[in-house]
């Protein structure tokens, strides 16, 4: 109850934020299930559509930082909704398309884009300036539990829509869905009537602060190792679906599966939104990616179930979104809360070039090789080294953590 009293003045700000966030990664997330019916209407290959997913994940890395930075002068309401009323036409672009270059501008660039300025990184910006610091990393896991919800909702609703009535109209109910960003949006833009604390050596413009954070050592190598992150996620919502209509399981099972993975996300969220609140935030990182990486190894490695599929769903759900709260509660914590935004962008940026390579990788591989056995082992590989390495550099820098390199005066 007393979380509750200190967090209610900040209710709108956090729901606002915590369905936005929602909606943008459950969508997005819930994409794959179009790959089978799309590319068999319109013509085009697997690997047409994962560079779309692919060309999505490297728009939005590569604007993250750029909207953060926007963010602290142009304030976060005017590109939340913006952003909004591009994924809404992103949608619409790709439930129209007729070939490669719908596919491309309306999946790829348009919600990429698009994402830059409603994902993970705003929405947490968002959430971390309106409450104490003694429970900001509870409230991130919240927020990003909250974020797991939209794959438990639009997953079913793709789904059942498509084998209905086509894959086009389940794209169609995916734009109704995409309409309540807007008001949530505009809701977690009230953000900006707050006053941003002040932290000592944050910088006092974006190159500064972003100079600040290259000099720390902690900060450099979550960014590269954020990379196995990406890799690895995209390349299950990508390349889910269609492994699964591979091994000729029922469609349905595709979105029970990305169902199941947004149910485990929300307790994963607010277990590690809870963790990082007591340990090391950048060991649990490398933990995640490692655990990750053997349930891969262990579901690939022979050919699926339905219960073994929504076992492994489960798994990977719990290890999800958890990143997010680990993340930007790190960077809050050591570099202030005015570039959090851009600096969480800047880590991004790795992850979503690993994003890029499990999307557009996979779809190689599996083009050339007719199965995702290399795909899915060089992602266990690299999963692996990238959370040993995350958690034994954070473990034996643990002394130094949350102490930045100060900004030199003038």
């Amino acid at each position: 109850m007393s979380l509750f009293r200190a967090l209610r003045p900040t209710l709108p700000i956090l729901v606002g934020a915590s369905v936005m966030l929602s909606l943008a990664m459950g969508l997005r997330q819930s994409l794959g299930l179009f790959m089978p019916p799309l590319t068999k209407d319109t013509g085009i290959s697997v690997s047409d559509f994962t560079l779309a997913i692919a060309v999505q994940n490297l728009a939005w890395g590569l604007l993250q930082p750029l909207a953060g930075a926007w963010a602290v002068r142009l304030g976060m309401r005017r590109l939340m909704v913006g952003g909004a009323l591009l994924y809404i036409a992103g949608l619409m672009l790709l439930a129209t398309a007729g070939g490669l270059v719908g596919v491309v501008l309306g999946a790829g660039v348009a919600i990429g884009a698009a994402l830059a300025c409603n994902g993970s990184a705003l929405a947490l910006a968002a959430a971390s300036r309106p409450v104490p610091v003694a429970v900001r990393s509870s409230v991130l896991g919240i927020v990003s539990a909250a974020g797991s919800v939209g794959a438990m909702i639009a997953a079913p609703i793709g789904q059942a829509l498509t084998q209905a009535h086509g894959w086009r109209i389940g794209l169609w109910g995916f734009v109704a869905l995409a309409l309540l960003m807007l008001p949530a949006a505009w809701a977690a833009g009230k953000v900006d009537a707050l006053p941003v604390p002040h932290k000592a050596g944050e910088g006092d413009s974006a190159g500064a602060a972003l100079g600040i954070a290259l000099r720390n050592p902690l900060f450099v190598v979550m960014a590269l190792t954020y990379f196995v992150c990406g890799m690895q996620l995209v390349f299950l919502t990508t390349h889910l679906p269609s492994y699964l209509d591979q091994c000729g399981m029922d469609p349905m099972l595709s979105a029970q599966a990305l169902g199941m993975i947004g149910g485990f996300n929300v307790l994963g969220s607010l277990f590690f939104g809870w963790a990082g609140g007591r340990w090391n935030k950048l060991v649990l990182l490398g933990a995640i990616y490692i655990t990750r990486s053997l349930a891969i190894a262990w579901y690939f490695v022979a050919l699926p179930t339905p219960a073994a599929t929504l076992v492994f769903a489960g798994i990977m759900g719990f290890l999800w979104l958890g990143v997010a709260p680990l993340v930007a509660g790190w960077i809050a914590e050591t570099f202030g809360l005015r570039w959090q935004a851009m600096l969480g962008g800047v880590a991004f940026v790795g992850h979503q070039l690993g994003s890029f390579v499990g999307a557009l990788g996979g779809g190689l591989i599996f083009d050339f090789a007719g199965s995702y056995n290399a795909a899915w082992q060089i992602g266990v590989a690299l999963g692996l080294v990238g959370g040993l390495v995350q958690a034994a550099f954070a473990w034996s820098k643990r002394h130094g953590q949350g102490r930045p390199p100060m900004a030199q005066a003038g």
